[in-house]
C-alpha cells in the first residue's frame, strides 16, 4: 500500500505538469486545427532562461524563493515572445494551406529551437542550482516534498485561473466563437488574427512555468528535454480529447499516475523474484531478459505511448471528446 500511494503522488505530481503542457497543444487544436509539435520547445526554452536568470541572481544573496520568481518571470516574456512570433511568421501564412503543410513548419521549428538552444546553452545536462531548502513530510509511509506540494498547488491554480478565463471572460467567448466557427465568428465582429495570437501567448505562458516547474523538479535541464515532454504532453491531449480543455487536464493526470504506477510495479518484479525463492540464476535472467529492473526507471515512457496507442484505437475522441464532423 506505501509503494501504491507513494507512486500515486509522483504521478499527481508528473501528470500535473503534463496538464499544463496540454493545454498548450489542445487550445491551439481546438482554434486553428493545428498540432503545434514545437510546444515542447517553448517550455524547454522556458527552463533555459530559468536557469540562466536564477543561476545568475543565486549568488546575490536574494531570498531563495525571490530568486526562483525572478527566473519565472523573466522566462514567461521570453516564451510568449517566441510563440507570438511562431504564430506570426510561420503559421498564420499558411492558415489557408493543406494541414500537411503547418504540421511540417511545426516539426521543422521544433528542430530548429532544439538546435539554437544547443548552440546558446551547450549539449550537455544543466543542473538546477538547488536552492530552496526542501522540505519531506511522510504520510501513511509515503514521502510527498515540498516542491511537489508546490508544483501541484500552482499547476490547479493555472488549470484553474485558464477555466475561468475560457468560460468567464470576453476573450474566451471570442475563443470559444473561434473554436466553433472562424468564418462566423470573424462576421459578428470577433477579430480572428487576435484571438489565435492571443491562443498562442497564453499557451506559450503556460509552457514556460512548466519548464521551470520541471527543471526544479528534476534538477537538470538540457536542450532535447522538450522533444520527450512534449510528445507526452501530446498523448495526454489526445487521451483526454484533442481541443478540450477539461479533457487536457484529466488526460495529463491520468497519463502520470498510469506512467508512475506501471513504473514504480514493474520495478519491484525481480524482489518478488526473489522474495518467491526463485535461484539467483532465474532472478538474474529475468533481470537481463526482460529488464525488470530497469523498465521500472529508464523505460517508464513506454507507459505513456501504450496508453496512447490503446486511447486511438478503442475510443479515438478521447476521453471526453466529442465525435463531431469535418469542417466544410
Amino acid at each position: 500500500m506505501d509503494i501504491f500511494l507513494q507512486q500515486m503522488i509522483n504521478g499527481v505530481t508528473l501528470g500535473a505538469v503534463y496538464a499544463v503542457v496540454a493545454l498548450g497543444y489542445t487550445m491551439v487544436y481546438g482554434i486553428i486545427q493545428l498540432i503545434n509539435f514545437a510546444h515542447g520547445e517553448v517550455v524547454m526554452i522556458g527552463a533555459m532562461v530559468a536557469f540562466t536568470v536564477i543561476t545568475a541572481l543565486a549568488a546575490g544573496g536574494m531570498p531563495p524563493l525571490a530568486v526562483v520568481l525572478v527566473g519565472t518571470a523573466c522566462a514567461v516574456p521570453v516564451c510568449m515572445a517566441l510563440g507570438y512570433l511562431m504564430e506570426r511568421l510561420a503559421y498564420r501564412p499558411l492558415r489557408r494551406a493543406p494541414r500537411l503543410a503547418p504540421l511540417i513548419t511545426a516539426i521543422g521549428l521544433s528542430i530548429i529551437l532544439q538546435h539554437l538552444a544547443m548552440l546558446v546553452w551547450t549539449r550537455n545536462v544543466i543542473a538546477f542550482p538547488q536552492i530552496i531548502q526542501t522540505e519531506i513530510y511522510t504520510v501513511a509511509g509515503a514521502t510527498i516534498t515540498s516542491v511537489q506540494l508546490a508544483i501541484v498547488a500552482l499547476c490547479v491554480a493555472m488549470m484553474a485561473g485558464l477555466a475561468w478565463l475560457v468560460y468567464r471572460t470576453r476573450l474566451g467567448t471570442a475563443m470559444r466563437a473561434t473554436a466553433q466557427n472562424p468564418q462566423v465568428a470573424g462576421l459578428m465582429g470577433v477579430n480572428i488574427d487576435r484571438v489565435i495570437a492571443a491562443t498562442f501567448l497564453i499557451g506559450a505562458a503556460l509552457g514556460a512555468v512548466a519548464g521551470v516547474m520541471v527543471g526544479t523538479y528534476y534538477g537538470v535541464a538540457q536542450y532535447t528535454m522538450g522533444s520527450l515532454l512534449g510528445l507526452k504532453a501530446f498523448a495526454a491531449a489526445v487521451l483526454g480529447g484533442i481541443g478540450n480543455i477539461p479533457g487536457a487536464m484529466v488526460g495529463g493526470v491520468l497519463l502520470g499516475v498510469v506512467e508512475a504506477l506501471g513504473a514504480g510495479y514493474i520495478g519491484e518484479l525481480t524482489d518478488l523474484c526473489h522474495f518467491a525463492g526463485l535461484s539467483q540464476t532465474l532472478a538474474e535472467h529475468c533481470a537481463a531478459e526482460s529488464h525488470f529492473v530497469l523498465f521500472g526507471s529508464n523505460y517508464q515512457d513506454v507507459f505513456a505511448f501504450l496508453v496512447l496507442i490503446a486511447v486511438l484505437v478503442l475510443r479515438p475522441s478521447g476521453l471526453l471528446g466529442e465525435r463531431v464532423g469535418d469542417r466544410s
